[in-house]
């Protein structure tokens, strides 16, 4: 069976298609997890506080200068570029094939690849703003600061609006999540799977036709799936949107 061709099939044929991106998309794109061993004993080398405890609401409040002098060697100096599996998604929502996007990754990739309808459910490394009068703020504000990057008018550090640990989806995401998964009769998981958080919260909500998972690694609750591909989305999605290959 042509898988590539049954899913192109189906998404011709839905009203409403809903992709939720978990993190492996954001690895295919060249970041790794926080979580990941070498990382973390990188981290704790350098810094002397794992990932999780850098970067949460209590460290920013406590231990302001550390937490940025990670937040912006670690997650605002690498180059991340949205992968081949987002320039895909852009097309299909182009071609009206996608009616929404959902991330929990903070580099924008959807829209940066091209998508417009995107929800970003941990915020983004884009959106920082003063906690006392609200001025924005840009990423290369907070990437070029000497040390704390502060508020040119209140003099207090300027907080980047990304979900830290411990904190919570805000509930206005929340429900926007819900109410999108909820209207689609096509549902794309794609570098994720059942187990992830991503999905756990939020596939309980689907009540469309086809659930589709396309993700390289295998977990066993992916068996609820109608449709599974085991390939990285990068390789899987261009196949599926470009069959006779991507023109320039």
């Amino acid at each position: 069976m042509d898988e590539y061709k049954v899913i192109r099939e189906i998404l011709e044929k839905s009203s409403y298609t809903v992709a939720m991106c978990g993190t492996d998309m954001m690895k295919e794109s060249g970041m790794q997890s926080m979580r990941a061993p070498e990382i973390s004993y990188k981290v704790e080398r350098e810094y002397g506080y794992s990932p999780e405890e850098i970067f949460s609401s209590v460290f920013y409040t406590n231990r302001t200068e550390t937490f940025f002098r990670y937040y912006k060697k670690e997650m605002l100096e690498p180059t991340l570029e949205p992968g081949e599996g987002f320039s895909a998604l852009a097309e299909l929502e182009r071609r009206g094939q996608l009616q929404y996007s959902i991330t929990n990754n903070v580099y924008n990739l959807p829209e940066r690849a091209g998508c417009e309808r995107v929800l970003n459910l941990h915020g983004t490394i884009f959106d920082n703003e003063c906690p006392r009068c609200g001025k924005k703020y840009s990423m290369e504000y907070i990437r070029d600061s000497k040390k704390i990057p502060l508020c040119e008018k209140c003099q207090i550090p300027v907080r980047p609006k990304v979900m830290l640990f411990g904190e919570q989806v805000d509930n206005q995401l929340m429900t926007c999540a819900v109410n999108e998964i909820s209207k689609a009769d096509v549902l794309l998981l794609l570098g994720t799977n059942f187990n992830s958080g991503l999905c756990d919260r939020y596939v309980q909500y689907f009540e469309g036709s086809s659930l589709i998972l396309i993700n390289s690694q295998e977990h066993f609750r992916d068996e609820k799936a109608n449709i599974i591909l085991r390939e990285e989305v990068k390789k899987a999605l261009p196949k599926i949107v470009w069959p006779e290959g991507k023109k320039e």
